[in-house]
């Protein structure tokens, strides 16, 4: 039996500019690219049309042709990891396993045990940083911790940039200088050390029992213009192009972190400023976990959420009366997309007007996101609900109507969403907004207050 290297594809959907595949492949090889469909997570998932797993499998299907081409093939299997290595371990003699790393809590428990398992047989396991720019223990302050708010980790996130240099061949050939944290790794240099063999047959949709869901995904690459105007039109959700629509890729790895920072230094801050906010908000899932279900702020578990099912279902099905939040509930429910703006509008409705536990819209948000990221979701969610890291002021309140009047003046955006505003057809307001707002203060304030008289921070 040949020993192979076997390289793990998880949030790293493509086969250029690939870390981990990079190290995988200049080790000398054969490698034979592996992805799992894991039932801890598909079994999750509630609806089996879920379009973010056809998106998974589109791409898997684009890997396994341009492996195909290259006289190899992608190995796909359905299970727990945990149970599917064993087999793999049986069926090939396999000399090293590499992969990339992953953040979220689960990734990291099955990682371990996958490493553990490894180990056991005396098999390394080798992970290597390819989904963010900078790690959670790489961008600290002086006193070496962890930033917990923005525009310092920003600062010395560029400091950082700059402190290693490196050269790299560009698109036209040329050989350019570049920080090292965004150089390119050139798998292609060394494609042949994929294993030669006949493609295996891949599982369809059915098979791991999904479903295609009929949503259209957004292209991978986008003109320069969109890229350059981003900072001008970015709050506007009516404006057709206005962001990039690119976060699905980056949530699946399909397209470079590296690369698109690249691009986005010197043509638009404005655009590089969210690659580093992702960056800033998988640091902290990383080092502060408690967040996946704590507030990062312990003093705002004082806050006495209401229990209201019936204004929740109205805010997720688009019937709250509030045009810009009825808006953005529905293009996600169609789209699996909601424009930037409009999620912190949605967000901040949500926890200040209806009061209800930002646990809640989270859990949402992360049901019908096609782009959904747990670092992300969870910011933005205690972004809004006061309760993160370099959060909104508890006192900040979005006035949705100020919010529409602002960025979608025309009612363009409300209008292609809500048809029937403006008729007899639409609700009335399920919330008063000076009342909401006036309750919201209160609530909090009293919250806030019985924190410190217990001496929670």
């Amino acid at each position: 039996m040949q020993p192979i290297t076997l390289f793990w594809h998880r949030r790293d959907l493509r086969l250029h500019d690939n870390a981990g595949l990079y190290h995988a492949l200049k080790s000398g090889g054969p490698v034979l690219p592996l992805f799992i469909f894991d039932t801890h997570i598909l079994d999750d998932l509630e609806e089996k049309k879920d379009a973010r797993v056809e998106f998974i499998h589109d791409h898997l299907m684009e890997i396994q042709e341009q492996l195909r081409e290259l006289g190899s093939s992608l190995l796909v299997r359905h299970g727990k990891p945990e149970e599917v290595f064993p087999r793999l371990l049986e069926e090939f003699e396999v000399k090293a396993v590499y992969t990339n790393r992953d953040y979220e809590p689960y990734a990291r428990e099955r990682d371990k045990m996958v490493a553990d398992l490894l180990q056991e047989r005396d098999i390394p396991f080798h992970a290597f940083k390819d989904h963010v720019i900078f790690e959670e223990k790489e961008v600290l302050t002086g006193e070496e911790k962890p930033y917990t708010v923005f525009s310092p980790y920003k600062r010395k996130w560029f400091a950082r940039l700059k402190e290693d240099r490196t050269t790299m061949v560009n698109a036209e050939g040329e050989e350019v200088e570049v920080s090292a944290y965004l150089r390119r790794y050139p798998t292609e240099e060394h494609f042949d050390a994929f294993w030669k063999r006949e493609p295996f047959d891949l599982p369809s949709l059915e098979d791991i029992g999904f479903a295609r869901a009929g949503i259209p995904f957004p292209p991978r690459e986008v003109p320069r213009k969109r890229i350059k105007n981003y900072g001008k039109t970015r709050n506007f959700p009516g404006i057709e192009g206005g962001t990039s629509r690119l976060g699905v890729h980056f949530r699946f790895g399909t397209i470079s972190i590296r690369e698109k920072a690249r691009r986005a230094r010197g043509l638009s801050d404005a655009y590089l400023n969210e690659l580093i906010w992702r960056d800033f908000y998988a640091q902290i899932l990383a080092n502060y976990p408690h967040v996946v279900n704590e507030p990062f702020r312990a003093k705002y578990s004082f806050i006495p959420w209401r229990d209201d099912e019936e204004q929740f279902q109205a805010w997720c099905e688009g019937r709250t009366g509030y045009p810009i939040v009825d808006a953005g509930m529905r293009q996600l429910n169609q789209t699996g997309y909601m424009h930037n703006r409009v999620r912190m509008i949605t967000a901040s409705f949500l926890t200040k007007h209806l009061l209800i536990d930002w646990r809640k819209g989270e859990a949402y948000f992360a049901k019908k996101l096609l782009d959904y990221e747990l670092a992300s979701n969870n910011g933005g969610w205690q972004w809004a609900a006061g309760s993160g890291t370099d959060a909104a002021p508890y006192f900040r309140v979005f006035n949705p109507y100020s919010q529409r009047e602002k960025f979608d003046k025309d009612y363009s955006y409300v209008k292609e969403w809500v048809p029937e505003f403006d008729t007899d057809d639409y609700p009335d307001p399920i919330v008063e907004h000076k009342f909401a707002r006036e309750r919201c203060l209160e609530t909090y304030k009293e919250a806030l207050a019985k924190a410190d008289e217990a001496g929670v921070s």
